[in-house]
């Protein structure tokens, strides 16, 4: 039997296509969606509708919700912004840059004994087009766009979707539970809310 080729992705629009078809299977390839991801080529006119920047932090903007599967989201980062360290609440994660460029840092897991800061394990920078996979078997992580004139655009996707995760301290390895939100769904800014605490990753 024949395997049907998966056609590279010309526009961010063939992408979400493409991965629609992928996340139909209950067995999802990483390497498989790491590639398709990387095959299509940041093109702005694709995506610009739903960058959205803020001056004080990075933002997180909703492109397709998966069919419950997958969130796929385009985060914005001004510069010198980061998010805190943090985990994917059993999730895969898959970044790619569409934009600029973004400095990862791989943290180990704080074994809770210990009092102080978090081991470090890795740093990486990653550059337009790559793409990046974690999930918290292979530890935390924290992104930041270290750069003080460029600002940085990332595609995200994460299956299966959360709504909160774990931020940790690096001084003392204490986590709090946050709640994630969405700067703006689909193109259109979401109403304000400010009573939880909240994490932009």
């Amino acid at each position: 039997m024949e395997q049907t080729e998966v056609m590279k992705p010309e526009t961010l629009d063939d992408l979400i296509q493409v991965l629609h078809q992928i996340f139909e299977s209950d067995c999802i390839n990483v390497e498989e969606v790491q590639n398709i991801m990387e095959s299509y080529e940041s093109n702005p006119q694709d995506w610009m509708k739903y960058s959205k920047f803020d001056k004080y932090r990075y933002t997180r903007n909703l492109v397709d919700a998966g069919n419950g599967k997958f969130n796929l989201m385009i985060l914005c980062w001004g510069e010198g912004h980061g998010s805190s360290i943090h985990d994917h609440t059993n999730s895969h994660c898959f970044m790619k840059l569409l934009q600029g460029q973004l400095k990862e840092t791989l943290f180990e897991w704080p074994d809770g004994k210990c009092r102080g800061d978090m081991v470090q394990r890795s740093q990486r920078v990653l550059q337009e087009n790559k793409v990046a996979y974690i999930n918290d078997s292979l530890g935390l992580h924290r992104v930041e766009n270290v750069s003080h004139t460029e600002c940085a655009v990332s595609l995200h996707l994460y299956s299966p979707p959360f709504q909160s995760c774990q931020t940790f301290d690096q001084r003392t390895g204490h986590r709090n539970t946050v709640k994630m939100t969405f700067w703006s769904k689909f193109g259109e800014r979401t109403p304000f809310e400010n009573s939880v605490s909240q994490e932009n990753n």
